[in-house]
């Protein structure tokens, strides 16, 4: 009986070494790659300036070279440096979209899971609604209202990625109603704006922020698939998505770069993102770690 007990020890713990580490790989990759990104969005710009309004037809469709390590597009312009300025757009407008969302959704969850009752039904019924619409093709109809640009992208990416986030600070907000310092706060006279000021929204801003981050990659994506359509960024701006449709062409004569370049510039980041934003996920809620569950 003691050696049936004894023998699973040591694998398990190999194990559990061997998951931490891989953890630890994976952050450091998502710190190198999201750096690397930061980096080139803020310094490629100084030195090198782009006009989407000049072109070089006698340099269209080069192959990477040390000239230039992407190639050319169709219209003999650098890759490279249009995918750092693409990337500099979906940054910018993925982080505020995720701002605006988040603050909604922190909003509407807070709301519903304090107050209760008929507020909590009625807006649940809301989220329930806007949830069974997909949505890009809310995006879309919210993006047509508008005139081509930034703040019609963040309007709906903002408007359309707020439900995730509602329902989990509702979930949140509610187990908080039960714990005795909330209780205590009530007896204590408190009434429920500052029970929620005070106590709730500190509580759930943890989760809130890392909702936060995760909607950064969608809001990216979401921008690339306007932008690929037609709806996103005016033709003036350099956009991922933008570049992708352009490149579409490029590919039927066999030139894969100018398709495939913004392609990875999406995909990359948003991986070391999500990357980040599990290993925080891992340290607010250690329930989430894989190497506990066994």
């Amino acid at each position: 009986m003691g050696d049936v007990v004894l023998r699973p020890v040591r694998p398990v713990r190999r194990r559990l070494v061997s998951v931490s580490a891989a953890a630890r790989w994976r952050l450091w990759a998502s710190v190198a790659v999201a750096g690397a990104v930061v980096l080139a969005v803020v310094f490629v710009p100084l030195f090198a300036q782009l006009d989407q309004t000049i072109v070089h037809l006698d340099d269209r469709l080069l192959g990477p070279s040390w000239a230039h390590p992407l190639g050319t597009d169709e219209m003999g312009r650098d890759t490279l440096v249009r995918c750092v300025y693409g990337m500099r757009v979906s940054l910018m407008v993925g982080v505020v979209a995720a701002v605006v969302s988040t603050v909604i959704g922190t909003v509407v969850g807070a709301t519903a899971g304090a107050l209760g009752g008929w507020t909590d039904r009625v807006l649940a019924r809301i989220v329930d609604v806007i949830a069974s619409v997909p949505h890009l093709l809310l995006g879309i109809i919210l993006v047509a209202l508008f005139r081509p640009g930034p703040v019609a992208v963040i309007v709906s990416v903002g408007l359309t990625h707020w439900l995730s986030t509602a329902r989990i600070v509702r979930a949140e907000v509610m187990s908080l109603r039960a714990r005795p310092f909330v209780d205590a706060a009530v007896a204590g006279g408190a009434s429920r704006l500052r029970v929620t000021v005070r106590h709730f929204v500190p509580n759930v801003a943890p989760q809130a922020a890392l909702a936060a981050v995760l909607a950064v990659p969608h809001a990216i994506w979401h921008e690339s698939a306007l932008s690929f359509l037609g709806l996103g960024m005016p033709p003036h701006l350099a956009s991922l998505g933008t570049m992708i449709e352009d490149g579409r062409q490029a590919l039927l004569t066999g030139h894969w770069w100018p398709a495939f370049s913004p392609g990875v510039f999406i995909v990359v980041p948003t991986l070391a993102i999500a990357g980040l934003a599990g290993f925080w996920r891992d340290r607010i809620d250690p329930r989430a770690r894989p190497e506990l569950h066994l």
